[in-house]
C-alpha cells in the first residue's frame, strides 16, 4: 500500500460539492471525519466530481493492467463482491475455482504433473505477492539444504537484472537476502545471463529471469540461462534454480511465441509467477505463482486448513481478499479458452507492429522495444537538444493520453523513453489517432525555442554575480560568439521564432539578452 502523507494541521481543508444547493450546502472536512452523516446521493455526487480529474483508464497507456472486462463478467464480479476468499469453509465452490485455475495455469506453462495429478500454486494479490511467495519458497528450501550438510545458512543471496520490478528489491529487503543485480548497459537493456551465471555462488537461492521486462517488454533468454546453470551445477552440485517473472509476458509467450522455451520444458525453472490483471486479461488485482511440483514448495511453509473434511493447504502472505477477481479468471479461462486468448495477443501484437512501423517512420525516433516480447513500443528520441520524452509526455496529456517517460535502469540511465502499452481495449482506432497526436505534438514542440536555449541562456544569466554591467557583457559576448559582427537587430528583424533553427537560437537569445535583469521569470 501507499503511504499517507500528514496534513498540516495549522490550515482546515475541505471538499465542496459542485452541486451544491442540490446536495449538501456545508463543506466536508477533507481529513477529518465529518460530525455528521451525508446523504447517500451527495457523497456519490461529491466523489463522483472528484474522479472526474482522474485520467481515462482507456488512454492510461502506462499500464498493462487490464481495464475492460464483458459485462457478463462485470456481473460475476459484482455477486462476488462481498466473499472474503479465505473464508474456505464458507465458500468451497470459490476455492474449487481458484485450484482449476492453478492447473490451467501450470499446464499452459507445462508443468511436468499427469492428467489427473494436481499442480502447485496459488491464487495472490498481484505478482508482488507471488514473487515474495516465490522466494520464500527458494530461501527455505536453500536453508534446509544448508543445514543438512552442516554449512552456514545465514547469508542467502539472489540474482537478477538491475531491470527487475522494484517487488524483488522489496523481497530482498524484507526477507534479508542479498540481491546481486546485473547492470544494463546501453543497447542492452535485460539480463546479461553470461554475468548472472558468474555472479552465482554456493549461496545463491536462486537466479531471476524476466518474461517481459517492463522497461521495453523484452523478453530474456532463459533457455540460454538453463543452459549454462545445468553446465555450472554439473561442476559444482549446487542445483542453482530459476524463477521466471513473468508477470507480463506469461499470458502472452505460450499463445505468440509457443516454441520459445522460458517454461517448466526447462530443467531449471522451478516456479513462474504471471499477473491475471495483466494479459490474463482480468480487473486489478491478481497474481499467481505455480511451482514445477510439490517438491519445490518446503512443507513448513504450508499452513492447512480443514473444511468440508477435506484437507486445503494454503500458502499465502495476507489473510482476507476479495474473492471477485478470482472467479473472474476462471470465467476468462472457460470463455475465451486458448483461441480465444490467442486471437486477442494476436490483435494487440498487429496493433503494437503497426504503432511501431508508424512512429519509425516519423524519423524521429529510435525504437528500443523487440518484434519477440510483450506487445508494447518502447521508443526514444534521436536528439534531445530543443526537447525530451519527458515533454512529448506532458504534451500528449493534453490530448488525453497517459504515456509514461522514463530512464534506464542502472547502468543505462542516460537512455529515456517513453512507453505505449497495447491492451485488448486499445484498438486499431486509437493506435491511429496515438500517432497522429504524437507527430502534432512533436512538431509543435519543434516550433518552440529549444530546451538547450533556454538551459544555456539561464546559466549565462546565473554566471554573473558583478552587477548588469558585468551581465550584460558576457551575454554579449555569447551572441557575439553566435552571429559574429553584424548587428543583432539586423539578423532578426526579418527572422521568425517559428522558421529555422538558427534564426530561432538568434532570436530568442535576444529576448533573453533583454530581459536577463528580469525576476519575474517572464520574457
Amino acid at each position: 500500500m501507499a503511504l499517507s502523507r500528514t496534513v498540516d494541521g495549522s490550515e482546515e481543508h475541505f471538499v465542496s460539492s459542485v452541486f451544491g444547493s442540490r446536495y449538501v450546502r456545508n463543506n466536508l472536512p477533507k481529513y477529518r471525519m465529518p460530525e455528521d452523516e451525508t446523504p447517500k446521493d451527495a457523497a456519490y455526487q461529491i466523489i463522483h466530481d472528484e474522479l472526474l480529474l482522474d485520467g481515462n483508464p482507456r488512454l492510461n497507456l502506462a499500464s498493462f493492467v487490464t481495464t475492460w472486462m464483458e459485462p457478463e463478467c462485470d456481473k460475476l464480479i459484482m455477486e462476488s463482491l462481498n466473499k472474503n476468499y479465505i473464508d474456505m469453509d464458507e465458500y468451497p465452490i470459490t476455492t474449487e475455482l481458484q485450484d482449476r485455475c492453478v492447473n490451467m495455469i501450470a499446464r499452459l506453462f507445462n508443468a511436468p504433473i499427469g492428467e489427473h495429478d494436481s499442480a502447485v500454486g496459488a491464487g495472490c494479490v498481484g505478482s508482488s505477492e507471488a514473487i515474495m511467495l516465490a522466494g520464500l519458497a527458494f530461501k527455505r528450501k536453500w536453508q534446509h539444504k544448508m543445514k543438512a550438510a552442516g554449512k552456514p545458512y545465514d547469508k542467502p543471496n539472489m540474482v537478477t537484472g538491475s531491470n527487475v520490478q522494484v517487488c524483488w528489491e522489496k523481497f530482498a529487503r524484507y526477507f534479508e537476502v542479498e540481491l546481486r543485480d546485473v547492470k544494463l548497459q546501453k543497447d542492452k537493456y535485460v539480463l546479461d545471463v553470461r554475468e548472472a551465471v558468474e555472479l552465482v555462488d554456493e549461496n545463491t537461492i536462486c537466479v531471476c529471469a524476466i518474461l517481459g521486462s517492463t522497461y521495453n517488454g523484452e523478453f530474456e533468454d532463459v533457455k540460454l540461462l538453463n543452459d549454462l546453470l545445468e553446465e555450472k551445477n554439473s561442476k559444482t552440485g549446487w542445483a542453482t534454480p530459476i524463477h521466471v517473472d513473468a508477470a507480463s509476458g506469461g499470458f502472452v509467450a505460450p499463445f505468440l511465441y509457443p516454441n520459445l522455451q522460458w517454461d517448466f520444458r526447462l530443467k531449471w525453472v522451478k516456479s513462474i509467477n504471471v499477473s491475471g490483471h495483466k494479459y490474463g486479461l482480468v480487473y486489478a488485482g491478481v497474481g499467481w505463482v505455480v511451482w514445477r511440483s510439490k517438491e519445490e514448495l518446503p512443507e513448513d511453509l504450508v499452513f492447512h486448513v480443514n473444511y468440508l473434511g477435506a484437507d486445503q493447504p494454503t500458502f499465502t502472505l495476507n489473510f482476507s481478499k476479495g474473492a471477485s477477481q478470482l472467479i473472474a479468471q476462471y470465467y476468462q479461462f472457460i470463455r475465451l479458452g486458448f483461441s480465444g486468448y490467442k486471437s486477442i495477443m494476436e490483435s494487440c501484437a498487429a496493433q503494437a507492429a503497426y504503432l511501431r512501423e508508424a512512429i519509425l517512420a516519423t524519423g524521429d525516433f529510435t525504437i528500443l522495444s523487440k518484434d519477440i516480447g510483450v506487445p508494447l513500443v518502447a521508443f526514444s528520441l534521436k536528439d534531445r537538444s530543443g526537447f525530451d520524452e519527458y515533454d512529448i509526455a506532458d504534451a500528449l496529456r493534453n490530448y488525453g493520453w497517459i504515456v509514461p517517460a522514463y530512464t534506464m535502469a542502472p547502468n543505462a540511465q542516460e537512455v529515456s523513453l517513453l512507453r505505449v502499452v497495447v491492451r485488448e481495449d486499445f484498438g486499431m482506432s486509437l493506435a491511429e489517432r496515438l500517432v497522429n497526436d504524437i507527430k502534432a505534438t512533436v512538431e509543435k514542440l519543434k516550433r518552440r525555442p529549444t530546451k538547450l536555449i533556454n538551459e544555456v541562456a539561464d546559466a549565462i544569466a546565473k554566471t554573473s554575480h558583478d552587477g548588469h554591467k558585468q551581465k550584460k557583457r558576457r551575454v554579449d559576448d555569447q551572441l557575439s560568439d553566435l552571429i559574429g559582427s553584424r548587428p543583432l537587430h539586423e539578423v532578426v528583424k526579418n527572422a521568425s521564432v517559428f522558421d529555422e533553427e538558427l534564426n530561432k537560437k538568434r532570436a530568442f537569445r535576444y529576448h533573453k539578452k533583454n530581459a536577463v535583469h528580469k525576476t519575474n521569470g517572464v520574457c
